[in-house]
Order: structure tokens, then sequence, then C-alpha cells
């Protein structure tokens, strides 16, 4: 067997291995990295799978979130994660930096990962991609991960209750419910709709049958409570980025002597 085949043959073993853990009610959680370093520190803790954090990798890099960054840049870094460790990495891939989907699967593919995240928020123009839009999207990326022989998983992430949504109030339930099962339908194998309350979440479990990732947060959430709506994967975004500078930054007050 050539050496491609058989990256693609551990790519496609690591994608089936990431797919099997997104379990509903015990759901796979993902501390994401930013870097070589974190990527590590979450493997040395015992996490079966690694997840970048784009806003964190962005912000790193000394960029703004939503796609500011070069697309060059934030794959670099990630297809160095990917080398750096042993276990499955899924990638934050934004809203795909402009990319056909079979270019983004076949970069994807190359640089070794075997997951990613892409966003339904339309980073040129405001607002949210329409939902037609987005499921073709999405199946051309699982035509083209077929036609590679790695199954990509694909973690469709759903904006209607993002901070940018231009949605009401009483219109994101009804938007994210109407996205995650066109998502789901075109082939995708998770559903993502960050910033959804409890029975939001509990709606989108119910109604659309999908695994369902929710964001935990480290200050307030419950992993309890998510295992009890039925989360199948759990994930907590650039918050262990900013602890870490948090963290960093105690760290040099005490050392600061400012001059007399």
């Amino acid at each position: 067997m050539s050496d491609q085949a058989d990256s693609l043959s551990d790519q496609a073993e690591k994608a089936e291995l990431l797919r099997s853990l997104h379990i509903p009610g015990a759901p796979l959680v993902l501390p994401n990295a930013w870097d070589v370093g974190s990527a590590r520190t979450v493997v040395d803790a015992g996490f079966p799978v690694v997840a970048t954090a784009s806003n964190a990798i962005a912000a790193a890099l000394g960029y703004d979130d939503g796609e500011g960054a070069p697309s060059e840049e934030m794959m670099f870094v990630a297809g160095r994660i990917a080398a750096s460790v042993d276990v499955p990495v899924t990638v934050d891939a934004e809203a795909g930096y402009g990319m056909a989907p079979e270019e983004l699967v076949e970069l994807l593919s190359g640089i070794g990962v075997v997951g990613c995240n892409i966003e339904d928020s339309d980073h040129a123009n405001g607002g949210l991609t329409d939902v037609d839009v987005r499921a073709a999207y999405i199946a051309r990326m699982r035509a083209a991960a077929d036609r590679i022989g790695v199954p990509l998983v694909i973690n469709a992430r759903i904006d209607s209750f993002f901070p940018t949504s231009p949605l009401a109030e009483h219109q994101k339930r009804a938007d994210a419910i109407s996205r995650a099962e066109a998502y789901w339908s075109a082939g995708a194998d998770c559903v993502f709709p960050p910033g959804a309350g409890p029975d939001d979440l509990r709606a989108v479990v119910a109604e659309v049958g999908a695994p369902v990732n929710a964001g935990l947060s480290l200050n307030r959430g419950s992993l309890e409570e998510l295992r009890a709506i039925g989360a199948a994967r759990v994930s907590v975004g650039p918050q262990l980025y900013r602890s870490a500078l948090h963290h960093l930054l105690t760290d040099l007050q005490p050392l600061f002597d400012p001059p007399k």
C-alpha cells in the first residue's frame, strides 16, 4: 500500500472513531485547542479527540474572529496540530473561507483532519446564509469526502441563536430546527446551535433526531444538564484560550516593577 493510501486509511479510521463518540446522553467532550501545546495538553489530560477553536486561533495569530484571519494561516495551525497528536482532530473551518466545498474537503484531508465545523453565518454580507444554499454546500462536502474515501465528520453550526443573528427572539427556535433538519438531511453528522438555552436544545434534540453539539460555559454551565438533555457532543470554544491568558496575566503582575 502506498504512503498516500496508508494516510487515507488512517484518516478513515480516525473519522469513524470520531463519529462513534457522538452518543446522545454520553457526549463527546471537546476542550478546544488553539496551538500544538494546547492540543498536546488536551491529549495528555486523556481526551480522545482534539477540536480547534477558530476564535482562539485567530486571536493568537492577531486577527479578528469571523474569518478575519487568512485561511492559509488558520489551516497551517490546524495542520500542525493534526501532525502533533495521534488522536482524531476536528477543525473549526468557520464558514469555509470562501472555498468551494470540494476544495475545503481536499484541504482538510490533505492536512490530516477528519472532522470540521461549518457555520451558516454570512461573514461577507452579514446575517445568515440561506438554509438551502448552506445545505447544498454540506451535501457537496459529503460527496467530496465520499470520493476521497475519508468519511469526514461534519458538524453543522447553526447560528440562529448567535449574537449576530438577525432573527427576532420568537423566530430563533423554529429557524434553528428547520436548519438542523436541512443540514442533517444533506449529510451533516452533528448539528450545533451555539447560544441555545436548555429548552431550545431539548427542542432541537427531540424534533431533529440528529446528534446535537451543545456549548458549555465553564463558569455557569452544567455538563450533567447537557447529558440529561441528550447532547451528543459538548464544546467550550475559545474559553480555555481566554482562561490561559487570564492566568498568564495573573502570573505576570507580581513581576511588573514600574519605574519609580
